[in-house]
């Protein structure tokens, strides 16, 4: 693959569809906040939901949305595609991430990709929930979603000197640099303990050879 810059890795001739390949980091923030509020909002203001409701419908957004987290990362990202097509999107997708992870440009998901991921999944939402359960669960899905896009990004550009996110730091890291599969979470690491999937630990570093 030819390099546009020397940070990033060229996926398109085409200089507009690369482009699309491109998102400074603060446009998710900007992008879904201002979304995600108005759902909180509404939740109270036009629903008047009892607060005891919110907090279900928020913790189950954020539970959801670390196992779409994982699912997606697991069974998509890391799909073993046969045919060069197939090979050439899970590339597109998150292989250029595995082969370039310090790309600042592409850490977080592009919004043409994100918005057409999200409304799909709102309309799955909607078939089993409703007015202020969906707007709630959907609000915190999106601030889940949030999360892991910083917490990726941030495991792959800050020290991360709190002791939680030290851990998620080195636990992202060995998904990259282990040599081992698995290690799917990325803002938690709650579904690979459940599916069996942490891969273990980094081998003990070599003894150094007596004198």
């Amino acid at each position: 693959m030819q390099r546009v810059e020397s940070t990033s890795i060229r996926l398109f001739k085409n200089p507009l569809l690369e482009s699309l390949t491109h998102v400074h980091p603060i446009i998710p923030l900007v992008l879904w906040t201002p979304i995600a509020l108005a759902l909180i909002w509404r939740s109270f203001s036009v629903y008047q939901m009892p607060l005891a409701e919110f907090g279900e419908m928020a913790c189950a957004g954020l539970l959801i949305w670390t196992f779409m987290e994982y699912g997606l990362h697991r069974f998509v990202f890391h799909y073993e595609a046969g045919s060069k097509l197939g090979k050439s999107l899970v590339f597109l997708f998150h292989g250029v991430h595995h082969d370039d992870p310090q790309d600042k440009t592409r850490l977080v998901m592009p919004p043409a990709g994100a918005i057409l991921i999200m409304a799909f999944l709102w309309l799955l939402f909607a078939l089993f929930l409703s007015g202020a359960d969906l707007e709630t669960f959907g609000a915190f899905f999106i601030i889940g979603y949030l999360c892991y896009d910083y917490i990726h990004y941030a495991t792959h550009h800050f020290p991360m000197r709190n002791r939680v996110l030290r851990y998620l730091k080195r636990y992202h890291m060995l998904h990259h640099f282990s040599g081992q599969d698995g290690r799917y979470g990325v803002s938690s690491p709650l579904w690979d303990f459940a599916f069996g999937t942490t891969a273990g630990n980094l081998p003990p570093p070599p003894r150094k050879k007596e004198d």
